[in-house]
């Protein structure tokens, strides 16, 4: 008989499904735009805010999956800004999980505006044991001082 616990803490993304989706929605706000940073931008949804609402979504179509004191991290975009969308506008963003290896899944994603797709892409998530990845990068944060003032 399999121990399904143990399989899971051996490989913490063993239980996500082929196809496992996520949808997640926000309203345009002028915090969200180009112009809430940068003045002389025009006032549409920034691609930035874009691609965290893809990871985000993402994220959140496989972390009851994953193993308990497990969270994802984004670790590649590969994202397409295609048209704009300005303030007011819904935007939702819609994943889907393609593959997944013992280290990484891979994911589709879109993001829709209710009148056109405004971006699309693929992007890939590292499953990581968070007290692990907590340790380790408490570790990293002395480093970017030191390289700053030398």
């Amino acid at each position: 008989m399999r121990d399904l616990k143990y399989e899971s803490i051996m490989n913490p993304i063993s239980n996500i499904p082929i196809g496992a989706t996520a949808v997640k929605s926000i309203a345009v706000t002028r915090e969200l735009t180009v112009a809430h940073f940068h003045e002389h931008m025009p006032e549409v949804y920034g691609t930035p805010m874009m691609i965290y609402l893809m990871e985000v979504t993402c994220s959140e179509a496989i972390q009851k999956y994953l193993a308990e004191g497990w969270v994802s991290v984004g670790a590649v975009v590969n994202i397409e800004h295609r048209a704009p969308t300005p303030i007011g506008f819904i935007v939702t963003a819609e994943s889907k999980v393609l593959t997944f290896d013992d280290k990484e899944v891979i994911f589709s994603v879109e993001v829709h505006d209710g009148v056109e797709k405004i971006g699309q892409g693929t992007h890939i998530r590292v499953p990581v044991g968070l007290s692990r990845f907590n340790k380790s990068a408490s570790q990293v944060q002395a480093g970017p001082e030191m390289i700053l003032n030398e």
